[in-house]
């Protein structure tokens, strides 16, 4: 009798849960910590190097969007064709991993953002990583023919983040924001 309650107690446990292959798990949360890491280091070393502050203001200022985006203004296949897109591609894209690249900037007291790459929504497992990065009045604009800096871009309108410090060297900061999760 003891074990036939035993049994039927392990049967009806089994019964009354659903494991789905959405079900959080320690699985599911070892990567989301190895995509988080990964984020953060990508982030890390494009900062250092440079790439970072590079692909923020590879603007086209007369189309008024990032170089080589689509009309929409942002890129929807992977990152932009800079050192930090490919670095990008190459450790999400490739590895079947979708990502969001928004650029988020001062506007007065209030905080907007500008989608660099946009590729859906992200599911309830994505992770967010976001580095920021200064931008100067004398910070050139690093789209292919691009002639002027970001000041000079700004005063004509023709940048998507305005001079928050004017008369100051300081131009706007801003703060690049990854989401990525598993396709």
């Amino acid at each position: 009798m003891a074990a036939l309650l035993v049994v039927g107690g392990v049967i009806f446990a089994l019964g009354a849960t659903a494991v789905t292959p959405l079900s959080a798990s320690t699985s599911n949360q070892h990567i989301q910590n190895q995509q988080l890491a990964v984020a953060n280091d990508l982030l890390a070393t494009a900062e250092a190097n440079e790439t970072l502050r590079a692909t923020v203001v590879f603007w086209n200022q007369s189309q008024g969007r990032f170089h080589g985006a689509e009309e929409s203004g942002y890129y929807t296949t992977g990152g932009p064709p800079t050192s930090f897109g490919r670095a990008l591609n190459e450790t999400f894209r490739d590895q079947r991993v979708a990502f969001n690249v928004y650029v988020v900037y001062w506007q007065g007291t209030t905080r907007k953002q500008i989608p660099m790459t946009y590729m859906g929504a992200p599911s309830d497992n994505a992770i967010r990583a976001s580095r920021t990065v200064t931008l100067y009045d004398d910070t050139a604009l690093t789209a292919p023919g691009a002639t002027v800096n970001v000041s000079e871009a700004g005063n004509t309108g023709n940048f998507y983040a305005p001079d928050i410090a004017p008369g100051n060297e300081l131009y706007n900061i801003v703060e690049v924001r990854i989401t990525a999760w598993r396709m």
